[in-house]
């Protein structure tokens, strides 16, 4: 395609370039995440054509010592994220000095290909620069390894890609995400148990409902965190259990040896810990990306809940004076810039809008997955914005989950007297006075005292509708939060 001008500091070629110069859209490159994975996919494949025999063991060690020597700077952002503490997340590692360096050799824009071949072509590039320049040749020399023959050799871009995409996605998830769910799974139950005889109004349609101990509230919310992370493990198998690797242009396998895929994968399983294999069809797995879909599924309904507990936390927050006031969040930072004193609930409104951009990352990955859009024939062509958003999604829901912990949840502190105080005034304390009085006559109760400005025991006291001492049975309030007892359906 003629001559190609690339600067002299950079590690990437021609192919490289000409994508620059063809995708101006975002100014965002391929995420860092996706760049490891494909790194180490390299890797693994040149350690397989070494053992089947498809290149010599010197070039299978070129590519080899330049793809660790690559890798090497994404471990050291890895370590300098966990010195930073539990919190700092893969934001964290993406933005260190190692890897910000090292993406500069990383530029194309994610709106690319749709196939990824840009991203892979600057990959082997890349690869065959370092291993020349490691070898004391000059970049762009081909002496030591050729960028398509031997780093690319048994590959293609259109099973590469998805499966560089399925090994960041899967790894990250389980690295990074099912610990910080964790985390906060085992936060919400610490608070649901030291919070457990503390009996507070229940509400719904954010109307006065009956009693309902604040601890098996929270306990709901610990709930829903361990079934997020029943869900995020779901979605690692639906990722590491269907690589393409292997079907290299269409599926058919041509240029590859029958084993390489499997051999590939188990030499991912060993490096990562996660358990990989070749896809059972390699026409399904190249051309759609249904694995993908299945697994932001999981990620949307996770954040789903990740929202349903901010927002409650915030509600029950609500405050100080004028609102339900029940918990108390820390204070992080003052909430304006013109009333004096105000603290918001930031923190949880963070969580909402994470939750926001995962779920609409979930629409872009369901459009990029869907015949006609992305998956035509026998291969999907919306594969960078598919990665993009995976690798996004589990990365905001990472350092969201991690956030929530420290600087809201574990200094979560319940005040009990606004909690406690209102459950006598509450009018649906009638609820349990109805399988003695019957239905109708208990709501005639709840109208009258709510007009005259009295309690239900008290109004039931003063028109002697059952004695004393059943009443004081019947109003108990945390015999109302267990099961038991007779009545009409309620709704």
């Amino acid at each position: 395609m003629g001559e190609m001008r690339v600067a002299a500091d950079l590690l990437h070629g021609a192919t490289t370039q000409r994508a620059v110069l063809n995708f101006p859209v975002s100014g965002r490159p391929v995420p860092p995440q996706l760049i490891e994975a494909y790194i180490l996919i390299k890797r693994c494949c040149a350690e397989t054509n070494r053992e089947l025999g498809v290149i010599s063991a010197s070039k299978a060690k070129a590519i080899v010592d330049a793809c660790d020597e690559m890798l090497g700077a994404f471990e050291s952002g890895r370590r300098r994220s966990r010195g930073a503490g539990a919190g700092a997340g893969a934001a964290s590692t993406a933005c260190s000095p190692e890897v910000v360096e090292l993406m500069r050799h990383f530029p194309i824009d994610v709106f690319q290909t749709g196939s990824g071949t840009s991203t892979n072509m600057n990959v082997n590039e890349v690869i065959a620069n370092v291993a020349a320049r490691r070898a004391g040749k000059p970049i762009g020399s081909r002496e030591v390894v050729h960028p398509n023959d031997d780093v690319n050799a048994s590959q293609s871009s259109n099973d590469t890609f998805p499966t560089a995409t399925q090994v960041a996605g899967s790894a990250m998830i389980a690295e990074s995400l099912l610990p910080a769910l964790e985390r906060l799974a085992t936060a919400l139950e610490r608070k649901a148990k030291a919070w457990d005889r503390i009996v507070k109004v229940g509400r719904t349609h954010l109307m006065d409902a009956t009693p309902i101990r604040m601890g098996q509230v929270f306990s709901g919310y610990a709930s829903a965190a361990r079934d997020g992370v029943n869900r995020a493990k779901a979605a690692v198998e639906a990722l590491a259990s269907n690589l393409p690797i292997g079907g290299t242009a269409v599926g058919t396998g041509i240029n590859a040896h029958p084993r390489f895929g499997s051999l590939v994968a188990k030499r991912l399983s060993a490096t990562l810990g996660v358990r990989y294999r070749e896809a059972r069809n390699h026409f399904e797995a190249q051309s759609t990306r249904d694995c993908v879909v299945e697994a932001s599924g999981a990620l949307r309904t996770i954040a789903v809940s990740l929202s349903k507990i901010a927002n409650d936390i915030r509600l029950l927050g609500s405050g100080p004076r004028c609102g339900l006031g029940e918990l108390s969040l820390p204070a992080t930072q003052p909430g304006s810039s013109i009333m004096p004193g105000k603290v918001n609930p930031v923190i949880c409104e963070s969580v909402i809008m994470v939750s926001a951009q995962v779920i609409g990352n979930d629409t872009a990955i369901t459009i990029g997955g869907l015949g006609g859009v992305g998956s035509l024939l026998e291969l999907n062509v919306a594969m960078p914005l598919i990665a993009d958003n995976l690798i996004e999604s589990v990365s905001l829901l990472t350092n969201a989950c991690n956030m929530f912990v420290d600087r809201c949840i574990d200094d979560l502190q319940v005040n009990e007297k606004t909690a406690t105080g209102m459950v006598e005034k509450s009018l649906m304390m009638c609820t349990a006075l109805a399988p003695v009085i019957g239905y109708d006559r208990a709501a005639k109760l709840a109208k009258d005292a709510f007009a005259s400005g009295q309690t239900v025991r008290e109004l039931a006291l003063e028109q002697k509708l059952v004695d004393a001492k059943t009443l004081d049975r019947l109003l108990d309030a945390t015999a109302m939060t267990k099961p038991g007892g007779k009545g009409p359906g309620g709704g």
